[in-house]
């Protein structure tokens, strides 16, 4: 996907800024690269037995494209709080649908069960060939902008963040990769912060494919963002609404929340020694439309949520 110049961000920071459009793929996220490079790396018996993944709906949209691209079935777990449109995208693939309680947690038990029964995990981040096929970002970020100073990425289980970082960091050390997310239910701030994985209560937010836990027997991504992140920047609802206008109005771009909170933590000034050049990762635009409306009108929250 392409880095585009942003004329309004660049302006505002004083320093050139780009948007690297992953909201463009095919699937509307990121999540595309990781899933496919994790099911073209599964032996054939396993690609035949089938794939299950709890997702917020990205991870699980791709897997099930990535699937039935190489004639396997995935089956997604998600919680209640997974907004309808992605469940109809990945029911519209062809994938069989779990909806099971509240939390990713609770949808995490279902699948431990369903791989009991001989399905294949391929979980949303913390999976080394799901890390690597993120991390192809990061190479075509330094493709495009060999001297890139920082680059912002929305972070929840740390797959992209962390897929990123390791990419840009081997060739360029000395630039920083910042990850962004709500404010509420940040399970990833909360794991930093305690020093171990950690479960968070989880809330609906205009940011929902960036709920969700870490899992607490993380084995790679916890300890990546520990040590490759530069910082870590929390939004407000009402600062991702803006993030989500602003993508809109002035890139001509729609993005989901988690797509915009790079935007977002740059119009709220939430990056301390913002080096540039800059990029921000746009990464997903799977938003409801009905929503997308409602906040482009001036909505700063979906119905029911709390600043």
């Amino acid at each position: 996907m392409p880095i585009v110049h942003s004329a309004s961000l660049s302006h505002r920071c004083g320093i050139p800024v780009g948007l690297k459009l992953e909201n463009r793929q095919t699937t509307g996220s990121f999540k595309l690269r990781g899933a496919t490079n994790a099911i073209l790396r599964l032996a054939p018996a396993d690609r035949a037995r089938g794939v299950v993944a709890v997702s917020t709906g990205n991870h699980g949209r791709a897997l099930s494209y990535a699937a039935r691209a190489q004639n396997s079935r995935a089956t997604i777990c998600m919680s209640r709080l997974v907004p309808q449109n992605k469940v109809a995208e990945i029911r519209h693939l062809g994938a069989d649908v779990r909806i099971v309680g509240c939390s990713q947690d609770e949808a995490q038990q279902e699948a431990d069960y369903l791989v009991s029964q001989g399905l294949v995990m391929l979980p949303p981040f913390d999976h080394p060939d799901i890390i690597a096929g993120q991390g192809t970002i990061g190479l075509e970020i330094l493709d495009e902008v060999p001297d890139v100073g920082t680059v912002i990425v929305g972070l929840s289980g740390g797959g992209l963040a962390a897929g990123i970082a390791v990419a840009v960091k081997t060739r360029r050390p000395g630039a920083r990769i910042i990850g962004v997310t709500m404010e509420r239910g940040a399970a990833m701030k909360a794991s930093l912060d305690a020093g171990k994985p950690v479960q968070v209560e989880e809330f609906s937010s205009l940011a929902d494919s960036l709920g969700g836990g870490i899992g607490l027997e993380n084995k790679l991504t916890f300890p990546m963002c520990r040590v490759l992140l530069d910082d870590l920047v929390l939004l407000s609802e009402s600062e991702i609404a803006a993030g989500i206008r602003h993508a809109y109005r002035q890139e001509r771009e729609v993005v989901e929340g988690a797509g915009a909170v790079g935007i977002a933590a740059l119009l709220a000034n939430k990056i301390d020694a913002l080096r540039g050049p800059v990029v921000i990762v746009l990464s997903g635009g799977n938003v409801e439309l009905q929503l997308h409306r409602q906040v482009i009108n001036g909505m700063n929250n979906p119905p029911g949520q709390e600043v």
